[in-house]
């Protein structure tokens, strides 16, 4: 079916019934599909994105936890501003830009990647800010699950490359900051009471604020 493909598009995947969700779980961790006991391989790289209207409710399914938690960002894309809304009216006056697409890079370029931001360094520092971060999300008195091992090592990938990204071989305290919300507050599961108001953001700023940042020795 259309999932056996190197880039996914999951358009509005909470109007997606509970089954077809389900079903993605397989693909997005084992990278595999099972169907009548046999299994499929998927081409690789594989690469889900999904999109979900936050304003509609009506026709819509409540993504699992299990399915959040494989999903490596939650970006909110928000509304342009004045300028690139005024570019995005100016490209769409005669053309269709979506007409035009051309290939980047192949998927072996994005494999290549993939390869060189695995070399990025991680020192135990870095790790062990990150773990502390995830344990307060455990203990939060406002937080019922916090975030799972997954989380923690989805945490310090996507660290890594953040930091291939900006042509760094390291990865450094303020990576794990600017990545701690897009990575962690889509995993947390609230307490009763506490989901009428998504302040699941909120709850991990405040945790970054009172988590010790590790510096560097200068002893040695």
């Amino acid at each position: 079916g259309p999932v056996f493909g190197n880039i996914i598009l999951a358009d509005e995947i909470n109007r997606a019934t509970p089954r077809t969700q389900a079903a993605l779980l397989e693909c997005m961790e084992e990278r595999q599909v099972t169907v009548d006991n046999r299994t499929y391989a998927l081409s690789a790289p594989f690469i889900v994105l999904a999109t979900q209207n936050p304003v509609e409710t009506a026709g819509t399914y409540r993504l699992p936890e299990a399915q959040l938690d494989r999903f490596m960002l939650k970006l909110s894309m928000g509304y342009p501003d004045n300028e690139e809304e005024i570019q995005i009216v100016s490209r769409f006056l005669k053309d269709s830009p979506l007409a035009g697409i051309e290939a980047v890079c192949t998927g072996e370029d994005i494999l290549a990647m993939c390869a060189e931001a695995k070399e990025v360094y991680v020192h135990k520092s870095i790790m062990d800010y990150a773990v502390r971060i995830v344990q307060e999300t455990r203990s939060h008195a406002g937080v019922a699950i916090g975030v799972s091992p997954r989380g923690t090592l989805t945490m310090v990938n996507a660290a890594r490359a953040y930091a291939y990204i900006h042509g760094r071989s390291f990865v450094t305290p303020e990576d794990i900051q600017t990545l701690a919300v897009p990575v962690f507050a889509h995993r947390l599961v609230l307490q009763q009471g506490m989901t009428r108001e998504d302040n699941r953001p909120q709850i991990i700023s405040q945790i970054l604020r009172e988590t010790a940042v590790p510096t560097e020795d200068w002893k040695i």
